[in-house]
């Protein structure tokens, strides 16, 4: 039987004969955990930023979960302008055209440069303001500023890290962008310890830690794709004169059109949705300190939960991806249902755990008690959320694949906006911190629920 992850893959390519359900399963899962991996990797180092700095006080807690949803808009851009391109990447190696999958990169490299500096730019120039906007009391203001300011600059860095990681795994190959994204949670600790309390740069050293793991992250990641990849390697291709060469990265008319087409409502909806968040931590920091830290600290392990789902999401992406670029539309929608099932069943896992588990989860970062005691509350309400989140994040990942994201992407900001912040602002004068996580748990499962439908209907694969 076929059994190795190339061969299915190649099935999902030539459609040879019809894959079993068992294949399906097989291939799923093989592309799913080392996805998985990396996302739990990614969501360790914020953890490990948290802890850090949550044995420093309270206070620099404060000054990172104030700005926390401000970094994800701007990371979140930058996330979406690659997958403009890697969703693109899927679509070539679906029709086997893997020169074309390697000028896609090239023009992905050049244009994400592009937009990732000037984004940078402004992030910098609106760093010092931002506390203030936020409504923040004047004692962490300044540190919260110094560590926006640093993360903006490096958004060039974050952008060709998931670009070159979005395209092996678009190819098929989950391995390298995963063991490098376990390495660079390790380069974090290291970096963290060394800056933070060896030379006692306190949130600074934070900031420059996670810099530090994320460049060289970068450089391993670009070099492995443009220069190793069985696939994607730019030497695969016949060497041009230089001016030649440089022309390549010239992003083309039609496929920057396809990359705005695909980015642009994931854009969108990453912008309007973190500036919904932004609104709702304005509506927190008006708490104060132990409200902002529980909220902030609450986030980064409820992610721990959560983060599965973006690796089956990953998987799915690359899936649907190729069926759509080998016009497989019957293989589009089972690997569609086969991955969403998946995915709620180990988020139901997952929220189990943290329910369970959540006061010495929370214990780990901080030592505050009145942290603790809040964090753990709001953790047990989030719990009930995860199943139904679960299938909003994996069918996302399915429309990603198909090319269909303005659909999804407004049903994202119809729910968190209208659902979440009526919900968020009506709540918190009786219940606090508590009000806002139970309109988040209430708009979540509506959420998955409408993507459930979504994903019901057959026009998405058309």
């Amino acid at each position: 039987m076929t059994s190795t992850k190339d061969e299915l893959l190649a099935m999902v390519r030539r459609g040879a004969r019809n894959m079993t359900l068992s294949e399906k399963l097989r291939l799923t899962i093989l592309l799913s955990l080392p996805a998985m991996v990396a996302q739990l990797s990614s969501v360790a180092m914020q953890i490990i930023d948290a802890a850090m700095l949550g044995h420093l006080g309270t206070r620099e807690s404060a000054m990172v979960g104030l700005v926390s949803t401000s970094i994800w808009l701007f990371g979140g851009l930058c996330t979406a302008f690659a997958s403009g391109f890697s969703v693109q990447v899927a679509h070539k190696v679906g029709a086997e055209d893997l020169a074309g999958a390697r000028h896609v990169i090239r023009q992905g490299i050049a244009a994400g440069l592009l937009f990732s500096v000037t984004l940078s730019a402004i992030g910098v120039a609106i760093a010092p303001s931002l506390p203030s906007w936020l409504g923040a009391s004047p004692s962490i203001r300044e540190g919260a500023a110094e560590y926006f300011t640093i993360v903006a600059l490096a958004l060039p860095i974050l952008l060709l890290n998931v670009l070159a990681a979005g395209s092996m795994r678009c190819s098929g190959n989950v391995k390298v962008p995963s063991l490098l994204s376990a390495m660079m949670c390790l380069l974090d600790i290291v970096f963290n310890y060394v800056f933070i309390f060896a030379l006692d740069m306190g949130i600074r050293g934070a900031a420059y830690g996670t810099f530090l793991a994320y460049a060289i992250t970068m450089c391993l990641m670009l070099s492995y794709l443009v220069g190793r990849d069985r696939q994607l390697r730019f030497a695969l291709d016949m060497q041009p004169s230089h001016l030649h060469a440089l022309r390549l990265y010239r992003p083309t008319r039609v496929t920057l059109e396809r990359a705005i087409r695909i980015a642009s409502p994931i854009s969108l909806e990453k912008g309007v949705m973190c500036g919904a968040q932004i609104a709702i931590t304005s509506i927190i920091a008006p708490l104060g300190a132990v409200a902002i830290a529980a909220n902030t600290f609450g986030i980064n392990i409820e992610s721990l939960c959560y983060m599965p789902g973006f690796g089956m999401a990953e998987a799915a992406t690359t899936l649907v991806g190729q069926s759509h670029g080998a016009k497989r539309q019957d293989l589009m929608r089972s690997f569609a249902w086969i991955s969403v099932g998946l995915g709620m069943g180990i988020l139901t896992v997952m929220g189990i755990l943290m329910a369970v588990f959540a006061p010495e989860m929370m214990g780990l970062i901080t030592t505050d008690a009145d942290v603790i005691s809040l964090g753990t509350s709001i953790l047990r309400i989030e719990a009930w959320a995860e199943p139904l989140y679960a299938a909003s994040i994996v069918a996302y990942g399915v429309f990603v694949g198909a090319g269909k994201t303005l659909v999804p992407s407004l049903m994202n900001l119809g729910s968190i906006w209208i659902i979440r912040l009526s919900l968020s602002i009506l709540l918190v004068p009786t219940m606090g911190l508590e009000g806002i996580w139970l309109a988040m748990c209430i708009e979540l499962c509506w959420r998955g629920i409408a993507f459930l439908i979504r994903l019901s209907r057959k026009d998405w694969s058309g």
